[in-house]
């Protein structure tokens, strides 16, 4: 599988050194910029509300904890894994840190470790079973996103625990110069990955091992370990978005996070991700994150009924898709 269109190609002369350090943006991640500005101009007409401060504000809230998981879910991806248990592990950590803490007095930052760790752990298993065992990892992540949700549904009997903690609620609620923390959160973390990504030896091996693993197995790549680090990343992004999720609701609620996990994915190869490793950007993932927010917030603020926005979720999933596959065959790969 060629990757010569996989690696980011070097930032122009012309640009600020922030914005060359961080790269290039590719020509599906400009064109993805260009339908979210569409997108903006036809809610904006649509509703009075659309383009207020106080929408963006909502919207950018509302997706953090989602663009945490997909920011993680994308290297993987690239490097030729998939993740399905990853908004699982997001509703057991929120569950976890409930009950450490309401039912057993653990300190709230010491169970929020715990919780963290435990997602850790939850990632390392699925890399075990799918780079040493050689399982697929459809299967193995989608049997771990049964076992997670079901032990998080057992740990509450299904049902809603509170979690009003001030300092812990911040992480969700406070703001920094009047704007909400989590989806500064968020952008830190596409930052860094974008670094990593671009700027490391590391981030090359994940591209290389998206892109032809055997080769990289007969160059010396340690495959096995780049895609074990990245189940593991995956694993703690997914116990960081369920407690922002949690501090956000002031609860933890078992399957709270399970319902975003189409929207994580569609907006994973939306973003210009290809299903079959090698190529994708972080950047275009935020992006998809946004178009999607955006679109669930215009519709909702347009009366448009939770059911056809389902629909439109399957509908761009269906697209993304299909455009990962003419992508894939434009290139010849």
């Amino acid at each position: 599988m060629s990757t010569a269109n996989s690696t980011p190609a070097a930032a122009g002369s012309t640009r600020g050194p922030f914005l060359t350090f961080l790269g290039r943006p590719s020509s599906g991640v400009v064109m993805l910029f260009a339908f979210y500005i569409l997108l903006l101009l036809v809610f904006s007409l649509l509703s009075p509300f659309f383009m207020t401060v106080r929408n963006m504000m909502a919207i950018g809230s509302n997706i953090a904890f989602i663009g945490l998981m997909a920011a993680a879910g994308t290297p993987l991806i690239i490097a030729g894994g998939l993740d399905l248990s990853v908004a699982a592990i997001a509703g057991l950590v929120g569950v976890v840190i409930a009950v450490l803490h309401g039912d057993y007095g653990m300190n709230i930052w010491l169970a929020a470790v715990v919780a963290i760790g435990l997602g850790a752990l939850v990632g390392a298993v699925n890399g075990l079973f799918t780079t040493r065992l050689r399982l697929n990892p459809l299967i193995v992540t989608l049997g771990m996103m049964s076992i997670v949700s079901g032990a998080a549904l057992i740990l509450t009997g299904g049902l809603t625990k509170p979690l009003m903690v001030q300092g812990f609620n911040w992480i969700g609620q406070g703001r920094i110069f009047d704007i909400p923390f989590p989806p500064i959160l968020m952008l830190v973390v596409f930052i860094a990955l974008s670094i990593v990504l671009r700027r490391t030896r590391f981030g090359r091996f994940v591209y290389a091992v998206g892109g032809n693993p055997e080769a990289s197995r007969l160059i010396g790549l340690p495959v096995e370990r780049v895609q074990m680090a990245l189940y593991i990343l995956s694993g703690i992004s997914g116990a960081v978005a369920g407690l922002v999720l949690a501090a956000m609701l002031g609860a933890a609620a078992p399957a709270a996070a399970a319902p975003h996990l189409l929207t994580v994915i569609a907006a994973i190869i939306l973003g210009g991700t290809s299903l079959y490793g090698g190529r994708g950007s972080v950047w275009g993932t935020l992006l998809a994150v946004l178009i999607l927010g955006t679109l669930n917030n215009g519709l909702t603020l347009n009366d448009v009924s939770s059911f056809w926005q389902d629909v439109t979720k399957g509908v761009v999933l269906m697209l993304a898709v299909s455009l990962d596959q003419i992508r894939t065959r434009a290139l010849g790969e």
